[in-house]
């Protein structure tokens, strides 16, 4: 799949235009998804010095993107295209229902690794939307 993240609030707490606190376990999961073969878009407000400060954040933590802001890494925004970015699924802080953690982001989009099913009454939110 390919998976647009966003970077403020999602990747590191909310504290724009400075780079905040990395969240629990989201380098981690990022790397785990990759390596289970999604491609990853940072997709971000940022841009600039402030776009250029979350890329390296991101790459001292040892995670590369796929692109950023961009729907592939020669794409060249000059105006007559869309700024949207084309993914299978968005990963944001301001999803509805709030993001989850990222253990249940990595157990919702690869459950076979889950040590106990998923009981179909008590499905999450998330799990309900996606289908799981």
């Amino acid at each position: 799949m390919r998976i647009a993240v966003d970077f403020d609030g999602t990747i590191v707490e909310n504290k724009y235009p400075l780079i905040g606190k990395e969240r629990p376990f989201v380098f981690q999961t990022l790397k785990m998804l990759q390596n289970k073969g999604h491609m990853l878009i940072l997709w971000t407000y940022r841009c600039g010095k402030e776009l250029d400060e979350a890329v390296d954040f991101c790459l001292k933590h040892g995670l590369e993107f796929y692109a950023v802001n961009s729907n592939y890494p020669e794409e060249i925004f000059d105006g007559t295209m869309s700024r949207k970015i084309h993914a299978d699924l968005y990963i944001d802080d301001c999803n509805l229902g709030g993001l989850p953690d990222w253990g249940e982001i990595y157990q919702l989009l690869h459950p076979e690794g889950r040590s106990t099913p998923i009981k179909k009454q008590n499905r999450s939110f998330w799990e309900k939307i996606i289908g799981k």
